[in-house]
Order: structure tokens, then sequence, then C-alpha cells
């Protein structure tokens, strides 16, 4: 059989689903869930822009989209790119209609291919919706236009986009169906029982690891010149792998986690290595990582961290900061009851290092300081940790497909 009648054969088996994703942790999040999917119905053709996690699921991958993810200005350098996509997915469509399109995250990229597949009556199910009620609110028009249906990862999304007049539904947040049978610090050995291990978190994205990875590497300096014993990990991502290597290629005192070195027991002050995020965060007794999902991420494992973002002074004076409405940046404080700081925030983060590393050094200096972020994330993780979003997601999407086509057409 020609491959040309092979994917003829491979469409005619079952009904087709796309997805499009922009940045590693949306493909993350889209791997589990088409696993679900095709628990589900294992029928189903699912294809789509995504990244290897997206791959081995089982997704025909037609594009890879994650590797030059960026954020906010940022991605207009993206814009070309994209706009190549969508022309793509546009024709794509037209020739042979998939039976729902699910966006994940990315707003940035995903409302253009909400709209072209509304406009070729296709179903959209997004999922990890928009942060719409921290900035840009003003989007929401789009979203109904757009959208069918929203599946929200935060507690409080649902009310508030069901109040805009979505149909919006809470799943729960996809990290906890990703992270693996876990220990609670209390049950690990951890500071000052020994030496202190401190996690250099830069992002899964390339702009954003140039971005903050210098920094975070001058603040641990700063930190190894007051206090020697310390040694800090750094868990990387495709995107961010090529980027630390560039500044640690030449330090001596850096290493990969598999070196030879490391494998003998002779612990680099740093090491570094990919997709190893749930070996190396459980190791640390603080992380200082970029604001994100990351920031939920190392709650989950219970590790106390300091949550930063570079940004430029004068983006951020002239623009950003009279769009962002919320006054608190990590998921970790957003979630937490009342918006309370249980981590702190340098947001934005620019001007001198010094108060991350002094900041920082005064945890160490005070593990119980640390004892107390560590109480009050295992109260606000209790709370969220229940899994089970990717098949909730799953199951709308199903349920979208097998919904009359009238139905469906009027709740727009």
């Amino acid at each position: 059989m020609t491959p040309a009648l092979r994917r003829v054969a491979i469409v005619a088996m079952g009904r087709r689903i796309f997805i499009t994703v922009a940045e590693v942790s949306g493909d993350q999040h889209a791997a589990q869930l088409v696993r679900q999917l095709l628990a589900l119905d294992p029928d189903l053709v699912i294809e789509g822009h995504g990244g290897p996690a997206m791959r081995e699921a089982g997704v025909r991958l037609v594009h890879e989209s994650t590797r030059r993810a960026a954020m906010s200005w940022k991605a207009i350098s993206r814009a070309g790119e994209i706009w190549r996509l969508l022309n793509w997915t546009k024709d794509y469509f037209d020739r042979q209609k998939p039976e729902l399109l699910i966006c994940v995250d990315s707003p940035a990229m995903n409302f253009h291919f909400a709209k072209a597949a509304r406009q070729r009556g296709i179903p959209v199910l997004y999922y990890i919706a928009p942060q719409l009620w921290a900035w840009r609110e003003g989007r929401m028009k789009k979203l109904r236009a757009w959208v069918d249906r929203v599946a929200c990862i935060l507690p409080f999304e649902e009310a508030y986009f069901r109040s805009h007049g979505l149909d919006a539904q809470f799943v729960g947040h996809p990290l906890f169906d990703e992270l693996p049978q876990r220990q609670w610090p209390q049950e690990r050995d951890h500071y000052p029982h020994r030496p202190p291990i401190v996690g250099l978190l830069p992002g899964s994205r390339r702009p954003e690891a140039l971005e903050n990875f210098p920094p975070l590497l001058d603040v641990a300096r700063q930190m190894r010149a007051a206090m020697p014993e310390v040694t800090f990990v750094v868990p990387t991502t495709p995107a961010t792998d090529p980027v630390v290597e560039q500044f640690l290629a030449h330090d001596s005192w850096a290493a990969p986690a598999n070196s030879a070195a490391a494998r003998a027991g002779q612990r680099p002050v740093v090491q570094y290595a990919l997709n190893q995020f749930d070996r190396l965060v459980p190791q640390c007794d603080l992380c200082l990582t970029v604001s994100g999902t990351a920031t939920l991420h190392v709650a989950g494992w219970g590790i106390p961290m300091i949550v930063v973002y570079r940004g430029n002074w004068l983006v951020w004076n002239l623009l950003a900061r009279w769009m962002v409405k919320t006054r608190t940046y990590s998921l970790v404080n957003l979630l937490a009851p009342g918006r309370k700081h249980i981590v702190p925030e340098f947001i934005p983060w620019y001007g001198s290092n010094a108060p991350v590393a002094q900041r920082a050094l005064d945890y160490l200096r005070h593990p119980e300081k640390l004892a107390d972020q560590r109480r009050q994330l295992h109260e606000l993780i209790l709370a969220l940790d229940r899994p089970g979003a990717s098949m909730n997601v799953a199951k709308m999407a199903l349920e979208l497909i097998e919904q009359p086509a009238d139905k469906v057409a009027a709740t727009r």
C-alpha cells in the first residue's frame, strides 16, 4: 500500500481530532489527554501541531511547534511561522475537516486556529483556559465567538468564564495526572541534615531561559561565595538545554548530571540534565524558579521556592504594569486562600541580583523558614491534588464530537 492510500485508510478508520499546541508544557498536557482519548476510543485518529510527547502518545504530528516557544512581545518573532502554519491548517481543514479542534493553552497562537475552525463549522474545545482574568479581558468576545467549551484547570476559573457567557468546566490540573508517585520532604533527608541543594529553574522556553538563566547563575555564584557548601541542579527541556549548556560549557564547577564525575559520586557545584525535572527537583531544599506551571510543579514535590521572572524595566513600566490586573503572579500564590503570599516573588525582576541571593541565603540560614513554607505548600497541594483532569477533558471532547451539529450551533 502506498503512503497516500495508507493515509486514506487510517482516516477512514475512525473519527478525527486535531490538536494545536505551542510550547513544551502544552505538549506534555496534550500527550496525557491523547492517552485518555485513545483509552476511551482506540479508533480515534488524532493529528496536530505539537511536540515529541504528543508523538509518543500516538498523535500523527504534522508540525513541531514547541521548540521556538516564546511569551509576550517576544512571541512576535514567531509570527511568520504561525502564519504559515495557520494557512496550511486552513487548507487541510478545507480538504479533510476533523470532528473537533482542541486548542491547548497559548492564546496568542490558538485564537487564530479556533477562529479558522469556527469558520469551517468545526467544534472547538479550549483546554487550559487563557488567563483573561489576569490581563487582556477584552479578548473575551473572541473566546465566546470562536470556542464551544472551555476546560479550566484552576478552581476559580469556571465561575469566572461562566459569568462571561462561556460554557466552562473546572476539570482539575493536569499536573496531578503527570506527577509520579512522590514523597513529601518530611519523609526524605534534607537540609540541614546534609549540605543544601538549590534548584535553578530557568523555564521551558528558550527565550525565557536566555533572559533568566544568566542572572540565576549570578545568584548561584553569590550564594556559593557566602555558603561554600551549597550545590545546584538545573533541569532542562529540549528548548533550554542548549542555553544552559552554552552558559556552563567553560565553567569548571558545572557538569551534566550523567557525567563520569557525577556517577562516581563527586558532586559538581552545578549539575544539569535534560528532561529530569522529577528526578532533580525532589533532591532540592529550595528552588529559584521562573513563574508559570513550574511553580505548581515544584509545590507538588513540596519544595520551598523563590519565584522570579526577568523583565525589561522599560517594557514593564510603560506597558505591562497597566495591562496586568493581578498583583501576584505565581500560581502558588494565586491559588493560596486569599491569594496569600506563600512564596516570595521577584516579578518583574530587573536591576541587582543581590536581593534574590540574600533572600535565598536567608532561607538556608533559617531552616525553620523552609519548614514553614513546606507546611503551607503541603496544605495547598492537599486541596488541589485530584488526578483525573486528562480523563475529564477527554470525556468533554467526545461529548462535543457526539453532540448533534444543530445543538453545537445553538450554543454559539
